[in-house]
């Protein structure tokens, strides 16, 4: 009975994040556009408009996987039972996000996209995501809509701290936005690099390299940040590469 409460909650909890995201631009919340209230912050950490329609394969995604957790024959799948708490608390903070931000409450922004980080970090995890081999239909339905969903908040993230220093007016220690900007990408490379080194995940690289190639469209007109964008999805790239040089085998470890 608890598997079926649980599979029921994340067609749900999936259901609503979906339907809040749409509604707050379709009615729009608070009278307010999510893209123009991020159009108010002037960081450069922002990819262009045409990159934000990943949410479209985020949502097709998060439906498949509630679709496939929600079969008969996985109900018992130790992957989703130790997963699906989280998908569903990932969910509520996702929800949870739209309304701090549609209502301009941006410290708590921060916090909900640290929970709906946290919870993807876990469910990645406990996926073991680069670490073992799982069925086709796992595969798809489950670690690569994760994957994209991970990649995303790791970029989103990012943005989300950057927005809330902006508007807490920090000084950034008289350094200037374009030298922070360096700094933020090298984050970026290293997270990525660990992330290719270590899981060597195909779509999390690709979704970092997607918000990359949009910040060069948006700050096209700032050249060090074009070029040490240009710079950091070289390094992504590379460091992929090498870390399918230096993968070991994963057959043995069937999920």
């Amino acid at each position: 009975m608890k598997d079926l409460t649980r599979q029921v909650a994340v067609v749900v909890t999936v259901l609503a994040t979906i339907a809040v995201n749409i509604l707050a631009d379709a009615l729009p919340i608070n009278g307010l556009n999510t893209a123009a209230i991020s159009n108010t912050f002037h960081v450069y950490f922002v990819p262009a408009g045409y990159v934000f329609s990943i949410w479209g394969l985020i949502y097709i995604g998060l439906i498949a996987y509630a679709a496939y957790q929600a079969l008969p024959s996985q109900r018992e799948n130790p992957r989703l039972q130790a997963t699906g708490w989280w998908v569903s608390l990932g969910g509520l903070a996702n929800m949870a996000w739209i309304f701090f931000w549609h209502y301009l409450l941006f410290p708590l922004t921060l916090v909900a996209m640290l929970v709906l980080l946290g919870t993807l970090i876990v469910t990645y995890l406990a996926l073991g995501i680069g670490r073992t081999v799982s069925p086709a239909a796992e595969t798809w339905a489950v670690r690569v809509p994760f994957s994209i969903y991970l990649g995303w908040i790791t970029v989103a993230t990012i943005a989300n701290v950057s927005d809330l220093l902006v508007y807490l007016k920090w000084g950034g220690f008289e350094i200037s936005s374009e030298a922070w900007m360096v700094i933020i990408l090298a984050a970026v490379v290293l997270i990525t690099a660990l992330m290719n080194l270590i899981r060597r995940d195909a779509a999390y690289a690709l979704v970092i390299l997607w918000a990359l190639g949009g910040i060069v469209v948006s700050q096209s007109g700032v050249a060090l940040v074009v070029h040490a964008t240009e710079v950091t999805a070289v390094l992504v790239v590379v460091t992929f590469i090498l870390g399918e040089f230096l993968k070991r085998p994963i057959q043995a470890k069937r999920a």
